[in-house]
């Protein structure tokens, strides 16, 4: 976007990182096995067999997986390996608690030792939720409201069909109740499925906004480690600035070509190594999760709100709004991250010929800003919405948003920066 504020551009990212390094200590643990590639579909049933599965529940959506013949070659992969099934359809975006305990049911009624969700982050996280409730003697929900802790689970496979939420790798899941009006997260590495089915052609007919709405979601992952507010991490740094050219750098390309394999192949892998810990390493704060998280709470209680927002989409909107409102907590960081994914820098006063006169104040304002413009309007290129009225959201909804982030966050959250509700609803009020 055309700037009215001097900013130094080299035109391309630096893809270096701070000359400095400040390393937390961390466990990073994926266990994760990925089967990627062409028709790789085809190879479920012989995968989980070869891991010595012999019943799963399948889970997925509300038509595609249906209408595309995905859930018809996962069926014949596994009646061709010998592994029995049952099948629970019907999974929505935002996935209800409801269908959770339908599937748990099912679950323990058939003995099954896998479950199998076919589709992209509901999907997975319905499974995972049924995973850890089938074994579990209260209500599955008691998890997401914090009342109880999970001890076990059955093993989740995952074919993936939709590149986005990173489920397929990480320890998260998030579960809405709509007596309750609130959707909730739970993190442990119960979560972690086993295997992870990755087939890039699977997303070929994908429409544009979910694909928009997936890259706005990996990007997100990792953008919520990499503003934890803690210091530069040299080699973690690389990592999820790298993630984050490569998932722009393909974006283009399959909206242009929809079927074009290896930019969808890169955006797969990318929103895998997105959210499964590897962008966080030594950035998370010791006894916290990896990362801020503020925005994916601001956004669930905003797809809470509207269960058909779009949780990438509503994160289109939120990062931005979020970072304009905290920038200058840790200012270092965002220049960094403008260096090396948009190679933003900050004129210098004492070299650069300037038309103006900018303090060095002013330089790192201008350079930070122009920073958070480029990365909205990559999102905007992509179809996405700048502000929360596209979505219909409204003043009024705003304090109707109010209790489930207070249940769900608490009265004080953040860790790039210590916000309170109050700063919440300034920070909703600046995306209207």
């Amino acid at each position: 976007p055309a700037r009215q504020t001097p900013v130094q551009a080299k035109g391309e990212p630096t893809g270096e990182p701070a000359d400095w390094s400040l390393m937390n200590d961390f466990t990073f643990y994926s266990p994760t096995r990925f089967v990627f590639g062409r028709k790789a579909t085809d190879k479920v049933g012989e995968t989980l067999s070869a891991s010595g599965y012999r019943r799963a529940l399948i889970v997925y959506g509300q038509g595609s997986v249906v209408r595309l013949g995905t859930l018809d070659r996962v069926v014949a992969s596994l009646d061709a390996a010998g592994v029995e099934h049952v099948e629970l359809g019907g999974v929505r975006p935002n996935p209800e608690i409801g269908l959770v305990r339908e599937g748990v049911e099912l679950a323990r009624k058939h003995g099954v030792d896998v479950i199998l969700p076919v589709g992209g982050g509901s999907a997975m996280d319905c499974a995972k939720a049924i995973a850890l409730g089938a074994v579990y003697d209260g209500d599955v929900w008691d998890f997401f409201r914090k009342r109880a802790a999970p001890a076990a689970r059955i093993d989740v496979a995952c074919v993936v069909t939709i590149p986005a939420s990173g489920s397929e790798a990480s320890n998260s899941c998030v579960i809405s109740n709509d007596e309750e009006h609130l959707k909730c997260g739970i993190n442990t590495d119960l979560n972690r499925p086993v295997i992870a089915i990755l087939d890039p052609e699977l997303t070929f007919t994908l429409p544009a906004y979910q694909t928009a709405a997936g890259v706005t979601d990996m990007i997100a992952h990792i953008m919520e480690r990499f503003f934890s507010g803690e210091p530069a991490v040299g080699a973690t740094d690389n990592i999820a600035c790298g993630l984050v050219r490569a998932a722009m750098d393909a974006a283009p390309k399959v909206m242009e070509n929809p079927e074009d394999y290896d930019a969808r192949a890169e955006i797969m892998w990318v929103g895998t190594l997105a959210h499964n810990g590897l962008a966080g390493c030594g950035l998370g704060i010791p006894g916290l999760r990896d990362g801020d998280w503020t925005c994916h709470g601001l956004e669930h209680e905003l797809s809470a709100l509207d269960t058909k927002i779009t949780h990438g989409a509503g994160l289109a909107v939120i990062f931005p709004a979020w970072m304009r409102y905290v920038w200058r907590e840790h200012p270092e960081r965002f220049l960094e991250f403008g260096s090396q994914v948009f190679g933003i820098e900050p004129v210098d006063p004492e070299v650069d010929e300037l038309d103006v006169e900018v303090t060095p104040e002013q330089a790192v304002e201008y350079a930070v800003e122009a920073t958070i413009d480029e990365l909205q309007e990559f999102f905007v290129s992509l179809g996405m919405p700048r502000t929360l009225s596209e979505f219909g959201v409204t003043e009024d909804d705003i304090e109707k948003m109010m209790p489930g982030l207070k249940i769900n966050r608490g009265e004080s959250f953040g860790s790039f920066m210590k916000l309170t509700l109050d700063d919440a609803r300034e920070i909703y009020r600046s995306a209207l």
